[in-house]
């Protein structure tokens, strides 16, 4: 009896599901006898807490760190070297192109190649130097402003108006070219990230370190210019004038008198009442004409072709 009975209690062997084969391994591992050694071991080792020696640790997460740092040391070496040819190689080709640019004059022709120019600044923005090429640029242009705001400091005022004209004129050419060879920065920082327009940017530059500096100067001899037909060529003085209202509008209030005579609608529109006012302005214009040596003519006729 005491045989059957032991040899009722004594664990079954295991059997895998039917039509599945069974590693050997796994045969070993899923024995009744080899589970409960398993979970007495488990009971043990957790008894003992979880205490981790630091030499338990493998050596692939040991090594991060250090991969980490070394990966970090390698970009800033790299971004070092990006930078320091930008300063030897790429900037200073820019620079000799952008004085060549400022200085020419509009009737001027110079050999500069503008596909390497752009190419220049297409490396440069893609090297993530597009804040410092704007920077440098910034103060490029700055610095070539205030040369030409002293040299205006120093002008005659007989020359001051021509002397202006052609500082405006260099200037305005010069974008022409600038603006386009610099569209990639201006596309991808300026406008991206600054908000800002290059070409707005550059004319807004002459406005405050040249024209602003000048304008009280500038008005006076304008005005009398503008009294005294042909002191000043007309095309001087059109495009000082429409200059002047294309940088600041509100220049305009200084003198409307004058900048009425060049750019439209800056008087309020026309009124019945102020017709013999009007009149009286033409007349006077025609008197200082003709005192000026410009005849009126045979007024007998309207048209001469009526003679026949």
């Amino acid at each position: 009896m005491e045989s059957m009975e032991e040899d009722r209690f004594e664990p079954l062997p295991y059997l895998p599901a039917r039509g599945v084969r069974e590693r050997p391994e796994n045969r070993e591992k899923n024995h009744p006898k080899a589970i409960n050694n398993a979970q007495l071991m488990d009971s043990d080792s957790s008894s003992e807490g979880s205490e981790v020696c630091e030499s338990d640790i493998p050596a692939s997460a040991a090594s991060g760190a250090d991969k980490m740092s070394t990966n970090s040391t390698s970009k800033f070496l790299l971004n070092a070297m990006a930078v320091d040819d930008y300063r030897k190689n790429h900037w200073p080709n820019l620079e000799k192109a952008i004085d060549l640019l400022l200085i020419q004059k509009p009737t001027d022709h110079i050999s500069i190649s503008y596909a390497q120019i752009y190419s220049y600044v297409y490396k440069c923005v893609c090297q993530q130097h597009s804040e410092l090429l704007y920077k440098d640029l910034t103060q490029k242009i700055i610095s070539h402003l205030n040369q030409v705001s002293s040299r205006l400091e120093v002008s005659r005022p007989e020359d001051f108006i021509e002397n202006f004209n052609l500082a405006l004129s260099q200037y305005t050419a010069s974008l022409q070219c600038i603006v386009p060879v610099f569209m990639y920065m201006n596309k991808f920082y300026i406008e991206a990230k600054l908000n800002r327009d290059l070409g707005e940017e550059l004319m807004k530059w002459f406005a405050d370190y040249v024209a602003e500096k000048h304008v009280k100067t500038l008005m006076p001899l304008l005005a009398r210019a503008h009294s005294m037909p042909f002191q000043v060529q007309p095309s001087t003085m059109a495009n000082v004038v429409k200059g002047l209202y294309s940088l600041r509008p509100e220049w305009a209030l200084l003198a409307p008198a004058l900048f009425s005579g060049f750019i439209p609608q800056i008087h309020p529109p026309a009124v019945v009442s102020q017709l013999p006012h009007y009149a009286a302005h033409d007349q006077k214009m025609q008197l200082e004409l003709s005192m000026n040596g410009f005849p009126r003519g045979d007024q007998s006729r309207k048209r001469a072709s009526e003679d026949s």
